[in-house]
């Protein structure tokens, strides 16, 4: 790891940075007759709602700690970044709050909510055929236009942006015995992995990856980051095709244990927050969930569990699919 990791005065020092540009976002015991027949006998529920935070995810944490970081000449440049939708939706926000522009690189496919999403923050939106040839164009426009590339999951910044949630989560939930966090490039889970590590040592943390995207497994069972061939996920919000050293190593450091959920999994669960705790979430937003009630559910059995809720952003009628049965779960 080529920079040192974070102690907790430095995540609360980002903390005190980001101020109210985002939101502490609440914590609410889960305690619904389903979520109770779901898990194991004893197990005290948290939901940490970041699916409530600005942009409708966690990414804006990471985001603006990576722009607060630029000199006044490059943040009046602006910004770029490629992203199925969460980050870029999180850069366009940070650049509306920092009074800068961005110019983000999305794939056709990206879900239409998200697309309208960026451009409603005054965002550029360029959309690219696959993802070979949008890391082709945002490396163009960084090239040409002088845009700061703002990474997705990787660096010291973007972990100091995500360790705050964790940071707040071990405040929030007293006597906090175990968080089930997603991971996608691993940005997040490194954040709050840390931050929850260094707080609560004792607490255990669970990633959680799509079998179809389990990059961060490959990179444990190797010691190094690890990419893969094909991305095969509808939580597109967690299909990152590589790992990255500063946040792999974090993890590595951190996590306790990897678990992999499958699509049909986290539609499941993504109809249970519907039906017994009202969140409407994405296929990523309910992977922690997918885990607790699933590979994760013995292992819980008894502990108070913190789980990371950590995005919302769909569209309604893809959503309204997996809701009334033509989601992969019945296929």
């Amino acid at each position: 790891m080529s920079e040192p990791a974070p102690t907790l005065e430095d995540f609360s020092a980002a903390r005190r940075r980001l101020g109210d540009r985002v939101l502490e976002t609440p914590v609410w015991h889960w305690s619904g007759r389903e979520i109770r027949a779901a898990t194991a006998p004893g197990t005290e529920v948290h939901l940490k709602l970041e699916l409530f935070q600005r942009a409708g995810t966690f990414k804006p944490r990471g985001a603006l700690m990576n722009m607060l970081a630029l000199d006044p000449d490059a943040l009046a440049a602006g910004v770029t970044a490629v992203s199925a939708g969460n980050h870029a939706l999180a850069v366009g926000y940070a650049a509306s709050v920092l009074g800068t522009s961005a110019k983000v690189v999305m794939f056709e496919g990206a879900d239409p909510a998200r697309v309208r999403g960026c451009r409603d923050y005054g965002a550029e939106v360029v959309l690219a055929s696959d993802v070979h040839a949008a890391f082709d164009e945002v490396r163009r426009i960084e090239r040409d236009e002088g845009r700061t590339f703002v990474h997705p999951f990787e660096g010291r910044n973007t972990v100091l942006g995500t360790g705050t949630l964790g940071l707040e989560l071990s405040r929030q939930v007293a006597g906090l015995e175990a968080v089930v966090v997603a991971i996608g490039g691993g940005g997040l889970c490194a954040g709050v992995a840390t931050t929850v590590k260094l707080a609560l040592p004792e607490c255990r943390v669970y990633g959680v990856e799509p079998e179809g995207a389990d990059t961060m497994h490959r990179s444990f069972a190797s010691g190094k980051p690890e990419a893969i061939e094909r991305v095969d996920t509808i939580a597109d919000s967690l299909a990152a095709p590589h790992a990255a050293p500063y946040t792999f190593s974090l993890c590595r450091r951190y996590v306790d244990e990897l678990v992999k959920v499958s699509d049909p999994m986290m539609i499941d669960a993504l109809r249970l927050l519907f039906r017994d705790a009202k969140l409407a979430v994405e296929p990523a937003g309910a992977a922690a969930v997918a885990a607790l009630v699933g590979p994760l559910r013995e292992r819980l059995a008894g502990r108070r569990v913190g789980i990371v809720v950590c995005g919302t952003n769909i569209d309604p009628a893809r959503y309204a699919g997996y809701l009334s049965g033509s989601g992969p779960s019945d296929s």
